[in-house]
């Protein structure tokens, strides 16, 4: 395991071969196949998924591309809004579009703050950033001076019950609970929440029809999750994904279908992603000196041990044990480090304070008497976007550039999920579709520094121009 000392997982060692199988890079002809299909089942056909010896997977224009045309809008995979921002923004826990209305997304947040709590009751967590080990960072819950709104006023304004000005411009899908009958995800639809609950939600979900045991081991893993790294969320939405696509395809294909080849084959989408073990892969911390690295990665991986083990008490299925295995855990987390685009939904409550600002004087002052506690309230942060991790399948596969032609950029339009990615200059058919990792506009040696992180030293024609001779 890296130096780092024998696994404690008995799975590691009982299913060797069969996690050899899982990790392994996928062969080209399986892969090209995937893409094609994943490609033409979402219309992309301006885009095609093409394989260097240089640079392995990448992403090639099939036609001519304008400048801010859009090159590609990518559904995630796996994702997860991070708890913590699950105080400041409600959205549909599938789809992740902002929903219930303008006066419940201000309401809920102020009076949420004004407790000094979270979704769950609690306050103490740690994000990616933290010394639960990834180098990938989050923001906490903003603050504000919610004391300055009467609670029941709050109340009023999640109820329904009072109403701001205009509003009615900034209409948002109405809330749909959970079909099992938990608090923590809500929906924009009804399809939404089927979709969620067919793909992952049903073996995560801690509701009131969920069996007491399990329900509380599911409890007892999202609690360690909350208070150390939230990817672990995100890692327990992984394998619930290929746990129920198993078992979809086991009822498809029949009892006489190896478990091994249909297992594989729910695997297939995850498998695609570039992977390395998380206590591997994660940077190490500024405050952790290069002698302690050693044993800065053996705590990571007990970490990762403790999280999947509270998993495994809530969600294991014999048929599918290699995929509670350590080693696949470290492996998924790790493909969250290496490969995520941050999910990021921009907030309709900052529109709407926008559009008040932007009223003529007369309207805007009479708007700011009833509006203006409420932005005095929520403070500076007034504006938190959505925020959390997701896998895009089409996305990853964009290589680095320092000077890229495409970018991820959110247009107006876009109020979900997806990864939407621009051009930044004409592409020409046939040109590879780059992206910027990390901040192209920082000095060489810092470039090459956060670009380490994934693994590579780039030499695209602005660092060949910039290395020091």
């Amino acid at each position: 395991m890296g130096g780092i000392g024998v696994s404690p997982c008995d799975l590691d060692r009982e299913f060797a071969p069969q996690i050899a199988q899982l990790v392994a890079t996928p062969p080209l002809q399986s892969a090209e196949e995937y893409y094609d299909e994943l490609i033409w089942s979402k219309k992309l056909d301006g885009i095609r998924v093409s394989y260097s010896s240089k640079h392995g997977k990448g992403v090639c224009a099939n036609r001519d591309f304008a400048e801010d045309d859009l090159v590609l809008k990518d559904q995630m995979l796996v994702g997860a809004q991070d708890s913590l921002n699950k105080i400041d923004c409600v959205v549909c826990s599938y789809c992740f579009r902002f929903i219930g209305s303008i006066e419940f997304q201000i309401g809920r947040r102020l009076y949420l703050q004004s407790l000094g709590g979270s979704v769950d009751g609690t306050t103490e967590r740690h994000c990616h950033g933290s010394d639960a080990g990834s180098s990938t960072g989050c923001s906490g819950a903003s603050s504000g001076n919610s004391n300055a709104v009467p609670q029941e006023v709050l109340m009023s304004l999640m109820d329904g019950n009072m109403s701001l000005p205009l509003t009615d411009q900034f209409c948002l899908p109405s809330v749909v609970a959970c079909p099992g009958g938990c608090e923590g995800e809500l929906y924009c639809s009804q399809s939404c929440a089927d979709s969620d609950w067919d793909s992952y939600h049903s073996l995560l979900c801690a509701g009131s029809k969920t069996e007491p045991l399990r329900k509380s081991a599911l409890q007892k893993f999202v609690g360690h999750a909350n208070g150390t790294n939230d990817i672990f969320l995100v890692a327990a939405k992984a394998i619930t994904f290929t746990l129920l696509r198993y078992r979809k395809l086991k009822r498809q294909h029949g009892p006489h279908e190896s478990s091994s080849s249909l297992l594989m084959e729910a695997w297939k989408p995850l498998s695609m992603g570039f992977k390395k073990r998380w206590w591997e892969c994660v940077a190490l911390p500024e405050d952790v000196d290069s002698c302690e690295e050693e044993l800065f990665r053996q705590q990571i991986r007990d970490l990762a041990f403790t999280s999947l083990q509270l998993l495994k008490d809530a969600i294991f299925d014999p048929e599918c044990a290699p995929l509670f295995s350590l080693d696949i855990y470290g492996h998924i987390i790790g493909m969250f480090e290496l490969n995520n685009l941050d999910l990021v939904v921009a907030s309709p409550v900052e529109d709407y304070f926008i559009h008040i600002d932007d009223l003529p004087e007369s309207e805007k002052e009479e708007a700011e008497k009833v509006t203006g506690p409420f932005l005095d309230a929520l403070g500076e942060d007034y504006s938190v976007p959505c925020e959390g991790t997701a896998f895009f399948p089409l996305q990853s596969c964009m290589n680095h550039s320092c000077c890229p032609n495409a970018k991820a950029f959110k247009r107006d339009e876009d109020k979900d999920g997806h990864a939407v990615v621009i051009a930044l200059r004409p592409i020409s058919k046939d040109k590879e579709i780059t992206i910027s990792y990390i901040d192209e506009d920082l000095p060489y040696e810092e470039r090459q520094a956060q670009l380490a992180d994934y693994g590579f030293t780039c030499t695209c024609l602005k660092c060949q121009e910039e290395r020091p001779v």
